[in-house]
């Protein structure tokens, strides 16, 4: 009776995993197969793994005397910056696997073999999704032994490491979810890793204020991510996968090579939100229309056909989904960084540079990649054009584009400036509130097209230039934050005061405020700013800059001599 009863349990059970896609399932095998015995599988968990146990080094308590009992605050902030990074980390790289899994079938061009075979549309999804969290899920449970070291420290129990690490797994599943549901819609990679990524951007914003808020009540920040998040985000990811399966099960219209079939004049009519007008001001400063006439005498052919078709050419929705994201979060920052906590004024500049540091890269790393991917790159350079004209009718169009779609969050900040009087006694705040965020979209623009020109795929020049400007403008501001939190010596200070000449955040949160705008009743007590590491910004950029272009130069050679 009781064998029949466990025989009978047994298909149910795999009945039960079949219908979610994990039994059997070949794309999940292949994706595992691909991704998890690739060297950069192994290059990146060791790195991983090197990062947080240098931090931990760094960090660990240089108390002579810990007392264990009384649960010393310099273990409870070392616990909180390890699973801080870990989330800010996750939160980076969950969207670099998942935002390719469906348009990178349409990129190698195997879109159509995927619609055509006999596997359920939420089969591919899971299937697609598990594997591009499998990877991240190893590096989160490799660093358990890390996070046991601190148990005996004190400061934090057991179960809120568990409740840590429950909302860690939950919000990869969620980032990855994001990304694969983003990939449904776009036929680049690079397009749906930037919208992933602004999608994210105020999750994780949300969830480091949340975790910081309720530091205080250790208990009500265990329920709230034991019950509340995990609720959250299981809704989020069950609708997208649904979404992203129903798009799976009803295509649009697909023509050769997995290719969707993009009518502008359609999809505007079925545009929800913001529609993109070509003909009007400001939209054709970054998508004019198509050209109905000759070319003038001495025009760049590359610039026009780079501004006036390779825009549209996948169509608007990647544009106006930018556009309006970053609009709707900078409406709600302008109120609060401007008028009411203006102390803090400098992190809306924060945002813009985020914004073009996502967003920038986007219209320059695939210039000369997407060639390549074409097979036209050879063509190209066969014409009558020199290697240079082509270069700078790519960078001019590239970074236009870039320039015109983070000034749309400029308006902002120069309303908020105008209209409240405090700001009208700190112009040098002023001045480097605009000028730094100009200086990072040159910087970000030379980066982005060296990587186009030195790496063969769009995706690889993308998360080069990610990895490149991360560690020149991210790295030395955590390092920053990491000397001043746990109160390390003076010199290493000065070192990593040394190292931040390169990062726009540093130099940011460096500018003079007077007592008006911190708002306190001394003047003593205004902020004089550090211009010496101002300054120091602006000569490192402009060193990167002649770094870019000596590499570029270099390439452009070879590209001459048609030894490519």
């Amino acid at each position: 009776m009781n064998t029949h009863a466990s025989r009978s349990l047994q298909p149910t059970r795999w009945n039960f995993l079949a219908g979610w896609g994990l039994k059997n399932n070949p794309v999940l095998q292949r994706e595992l197969l691909v991704n998890l015995r690739t060297n950069r599988a192994f290059i990146l968990l060791a790195v991983y793994q090197i990062l947080l146990a240098a931090v931990t080094w760094v960090a660990w308590p240089s108390d002579d005397h810990l007392d264990l009992t009384q649960n010393p605050p310099s273990a409870r902030r070392l616990v909180d910056l390890f699973f801080l990074g870990q989330y800010v980390i996750a939160s980076l790289i969950a969207p670099s696997f998942a935002a390719g899994t469906i348009s990178g079938e349409k990129e190698r061009q195997t879109y159509e073999m995927l619609l055509a075979s006999p596997l359920r549309p939420g089969a591919i999804v899971i299937g697609k999704l598990v594997a591009a969290l499998t990877h991240l899920a190893l590096l989160i449970v490799a660093s358990l032994p890390i996070i046991v070291l601190f148990l005996p420290l004190g400061g934090v129990s057991v179960y809120e490491v568990a409740a840590a690490y429950l909302g860690l797994f939950v919000s990869v599943i969620l980032f990855g979810s994001i990304g694969v549901f983003c990939s449904s819609y776009f036929s680049r990679t690079s397009n749906s890793l930037v919208v992933s990524y602004l999608i994210i951007l105020p999750l994780v914003i949300g969830g480091v204020l949340m975790w910081q808020a309720l530091a205080a009540d250790g208990l009500l920040r265990l329920k709230v991510i034991v019950f509340v998040v995990p609720a959250f985000a299981i809704s989020a990811v069950i609708l997208m996968c649904a979404a992203t399966a129903s798009r799976l099960l009803y295509p649009p219209d697909v023509g050769s090579e997995g290719k969707e079939i993009v009518d502008l004049e359609q999809e505007a009519a079925q545009a929800v939100g913001l529609v993109i007008q070509p003909d009007q001001f400001p939209d054709r400063l970054f998508a004019p229309p198509r050209r109905d006439s000759l070319m003038e005498d001495g025009a760049n052919p590359v610039y026009d056909k780079e501004i006036h078709g390779e825009i549209f050419s996948q169509g608007t929705l990647m544009l106006r989904l930018v556009i309006q994201i970053s609009i709707l979060l900078a409406i709600p920052l302008m109120g609060v960084l401007l008028f009411w906590k203006t102390p803090l004024a400098p992190w809306f500049a924060v945002y813009v540079i985020v914004f073009n540091l996502l967003v920038g890269p986007v219209f320059l790393a695939g210039a000369f990649t997407s060639e390549r991917e074409r097979q036209t790159l050879d063509m190209l350079l066969t014409t009558t054009l020199s290697p240079w004209r082509i270069f700078w009718g790519k960078f001019v169009v590239g970074f236009r584009v870039a320039f015109v779609l983070t000034s749309f969050l400029v308006w902002p900040m120069l309303l908020g400036l105008l209209l409240n009087p405090d700001f009208y006694s700190n112009w040098g705040l002023v001045a480097g509130m605009f000028a730094i965020p100009v200086m990072v979209a040159i910087v970000n623009a030379f980066v982005a097209i060296t990587a186009s020109l030195y790496q063969v795929r769009t995706s690889m020049a993308l998360m080069t230039t990610y990895v490149v400007l991360l560690m020149l403008y991210v790295v030395p501001a955590g390092l920053n934050t990491l000397v001043t939190t746990l109160n390390l010596p003076a010199t290493t200070q000065r070192v990593v005061d040394l190292i931040g000449v390169s990062s726009p955040f540093r130099a940011l949160f460096a500018l003079p405020m007077d007592h008006h705008l911190l708002r306190v009743d001394e003047v003593s007590q205004a902020y004089p700013g550090n211009y010496v590491l101002v300054l120091g910004y602006f000569a490192c950029s402009v060193a990167i800059i002649v770094v870019s272009l000596i590499l570029i130069a270099a390439k452009m050679k070879r590209l001459g001599g048609h030894r490519e």
